[in-house]
């Protein structure tokens, strides 16, 4: 188990990496760029040489500051010293909106132990925005400032904003109905945002977040963001999100209450 000053530590450091990173992705964006796809037929799930080089540049620094660990990244699998401790990386998350120009991706880092996210990073290069969490809090990095993050504490669903990325991540109808049924009691519904949206909750912007059929690496690293400016993520059964799937994330408790009782169809 790691102390908390420690995590904190660590956690610097790997910033400082995301951020190096980050040049990596301008480099391709908004520039000609080959796409692949990994999939077959009619489904899409962009890839690109940003994406691997990104993920590259991070494992092998990763693997120089904390060679005991092990590292999954979702382009090149899982690496490293094999230990407890493992640190999972999504390279661009919101591959989508990269090749379309819009800045909505970002460079997601989370750190794992006990199997509990302990830390996360999302770094967006394009705005020069990085955001932090762990047990002692959330905060932005941005223009050398260091902003405290917080929820929205007392919103309520009538009042919520509600992003989602894309309906079709709920690939499922009775999923999609169970978003449905949020999305009319909201104040507001957008689609869009991929990571960007939940440090937009971190940040207090937005409210809610519910997406389906996510990975974990495109959720833990966020877990700890989200909880450390004081709101609360889980899967469709209330509890912590480690294996993805269908996401709810809440700027606070009751509001997530709320949420997670019209997704159950309660």
């Amino acid at each position: 188990m790691q102390s908390i000053s420690d995590v904190d530590e660590h956690l610097e450091t790997a910033r400082q990496i995301v951020e190096e990173a980050g040049g990596i992705a301008l480099s391709y964006f908004r520039q000609p760029l080959k796409v692949e796809n990994k999939l077959k037929g009619n489904l899409f799930d962009p890839v690109t040489q940003a994406d691997r080089e990104v993920e590259a540049y991070i494992r092998g620094k990763l693997s120089a500051f904390f060679s005991a660990d092990t590292i999954i990244g979702e382009e090149e699998g899982t690496s490293g010293g094999g230990g407890d401790r493992c640190w999972v990386i999504d390279p661009i998350d919101g591959t989508r909106a990269f090749i379309s120009g819009v800045p909505a991706w970002g460079i997601l880092l989370g750190l794992i132990d006990n199997n509990r996210c302990i830390g996360g990073i999302m770094h967006q290069p394009y705005l020069g925005e990085t955001f932090v969490g762990s047990d002692t809090g959330a905060w932005m990095i941005h223009n050398n400032d260091r902003i405290p993050l917080q929820s929205c504490q007392k919103v309520r669903l009538g009042q919520a904003r509600l992003y989602c990325t894309h309906p079709d991540m709920f690939q499922q109808p009775a999923d999609l109905e169970s978003f449905q049924r949020v999305a009319r009691a909201s104040c507001l519904m957008r689609y869009g945002g991929d990571c960007y949206s939940y440090c937009l909750l971190a940040l207090g912007q937005i409210d809610l977040v519910i997406e389906g059929s996510l990975q974990p690496y495109d959720i833990l690293p966020l877990i700890p963001i989200i909880e450390g400016a004081g709101g609360i993520v889980t899967d469709i059964r209330g509890n912590p999100p480690m294996e993805g799937g269908l996401v709810i994330a809440a700027a606070n408790e009751a509001l997530h209450a709320k949420a997670l009782a019209l997704v159950q169809g309660n």
